[in-house]
């Protein structure tokens, strides 16, 4: 998870906005994962690096549609974007999707699943441009964990069609396939109004941080230099412009498996260390688990989602 937001609050101060170091998430760091930026800073991200392996060709990004700020959220500590799933109808209530160490409630335990709690948090909703139109606040915690992966999902007092009709904006649509290796992404922070260009490198069979271990992350090539803040943001192909990740952490210093430094494990227990690189929780699994109304039915058919 990316540093807590106070440090890179306090970077920005000292630095200069802009001038935030490049550092991974940690867990307490995660919620705060953010990059440092403002509206001003948008499309100034560093060019995708070229994907490693097999994949689609992301070499010609004038090709695909432009990502911009709509329906991205900004929350008190990290990042997130109303989001819907193929399935959702106008009449649901709206979700917000974030990290599970995001919640207010503090970072849920190793094993800890959080289900149909009461909320009345509250999230600033973000035009194309990055421009706050509005504030949309939740009635529940639908569901939130950090085992297994790191996602948090509000479930809002306002449904899609008001939110449309209120503002113009549509929600972001979960992709209900699994992201492939270099597909061209765009990290969109709503806490930092600031976007970041990259590819999907490849996949963590397990990331381990801390206490915390988390399956077949997305890795970023090294362009997504996030920060914290950004922790909660949806993760958009850029082809398609549906969401496919929620950035969550990220290795600061080089450290092995601890706090804000991940590392990862494959199928026989090899540790990588990859030192600045960052990463997202892919959120396909979450589409089976939405049932009508927006209610998390984590019995559906399809739904891996850990159970409390």
């Amino acid at each position: 998870m990316k540093t807590p937001l106070i440090g890179a609050v306090l970077s920005v101060l000292l630095l200069g906005a802009g001038a935030a170091p490049a550092v991974a998430e940690p867990h307490a760091v995660v919620a705060a994962r953010s990059s440092a930026g403002t509206a001003a800073d948008v499309g100034k991200a560093a060019a995708p690096g070229a994907p490693q392996g097999a994949g689609p060709a992301t070499a010609d990004r004038a090709s695909v549609r432009a990502v911009g700020f709509a329906g991205t959220v900004a929350l008190s500590n990290c990042s997130g974007s109303v989001v819907r799933v193929p399935s959702s109808q106008p009449g649901d209530p709206a979700l917000v999707l974030s990290n599970g160490h995001c919640l207010e409630t503090g970072f849920p335990g190793p094993g800890e699943v959080v289900l149909d709690r009461a909320s009345t948090r509250s999230f600033t909703l973000l035009n194309a441009a990055g421009r706050g139109v509005g504030t949309l606040r939740a009635d529940r915690i639908a569901y939130g964990t950090m085992t297994d992966t790191d996602v948090s999902l509000y479930r809002l007092t306002r449904t899609y069609a008001q939110i449309e009709s209120s503002y113009g904006i549509k929600a972001l649509e979960l992709d209900a396939s699994r992201p492939v290796q270099g597909t061209a992404i765009t990290v969109a922070s709503g806490y930092w109004k600031r976007l970041y260009s990259c590819s999907v490198d490849g996949f963590a069979y397990r990331l381990q941080e801390g206490a915390w271990t988390w399956k077949d992350s997305v890795r970023y090539t090294p362009d997504c230099q996030t920060i914290g803040g950004t922790s909660g943001s949806p993760v958009i192909d850029d082809a398609t412009g549906k969401v496919v990740a929620v950035n969550n952490t990220g290795n600061e210093d080089g450290q092995r498996c601890t706090d804000n430094n991940p590392c990862e494990v494959d199928e026989n227990g090899v540790v990588t260390v990859r030192a600045g690189i960052n990463y997202a929780q892919q959120t396909y699994g979450i589409v089976p688990c939405v049932g009508p109304g927006s209610r998390i039915d984590l019995g559906r058919a399809g739904c891996a989602l850990p159970r409390p």
